[in-house]
């Protein structure tokens, strides 16, 4: 079914939002992929606080230019592509897209943006690598407190040190 031009002109302006709102942005080519795994995907993805979402490539085009993103050419990929914007965790998506993709040989990564910057293939799949935010806080908060628990098990070290001499005193006075 055609779509007027005032639908096309309030889609492009819907996804120049979701360009805009997004931390992170992923392509991928789902064609064979069947109706409900699409499905079951997209409740991850809403689950990780991203949004999948299938457009005409044009209209996608015509977002990028009007959101001012440069070096992304979506009209000359072949086949559907779907777009997946990452709204809180920047690495969430890529994750979700690359474990997906292992079981569903049909999903294709096909690049992302990251920082108004495009991402190749192999340059999404090796975000999809790296530990989630939390997993990242978790390790820094590791390493923050190893120091001030050693200086808290050095200073206790010395204590008991200290309370040893004193009872090995006692002991030899009585």
């Amino acid at each position: 079914m055609a779509i007027n031009k005032e639908k096309k002109r309030t889609i492009v302006k819907e996804l120049a939002d979701k360009f805009a709102r997004a931390k992170s942005v992923f392509f991928a080519k789902y064609f064979g992929v069947k109706a409900n795994d699409i499905n079951d995907l997209r409740r991850r993805f809403k689950r990780a606080g991203s949004e999948y979402v299938v457009a005409k490539k044009t209209l996608m085009s015509r977002a990028l230019a009007e959101s001012k993103i440069e070096g992304v050419n979506i009209g000359q990929t072949e086949g559907e592509v779907a777009t997946i914007f990452g709204y809180e965790d920047e690495v969430a998506p890529a994750k979700i897209l690359d474990e997906f993709s292992r079981t569903h040989e049909s999903m294709q990564v096909i690049g992302g943006i990251l920082a108004n910057k495009f991402l190749s293939e192999s340059e999404a799949k090796e975000l999809a690598k790296l530990p989630s935010k939390i997993e990242l806080y978790a390790k820094l908060a590791y390493s923050l407190q190893a120091p001030i628990s050693g200086f808290v098990n050095a200073l206790a070290g010395n204590l008991r040190n200290l309370a040893q001499v004193l009872k090995a005193i006692e002991t030899k006075k009585q």
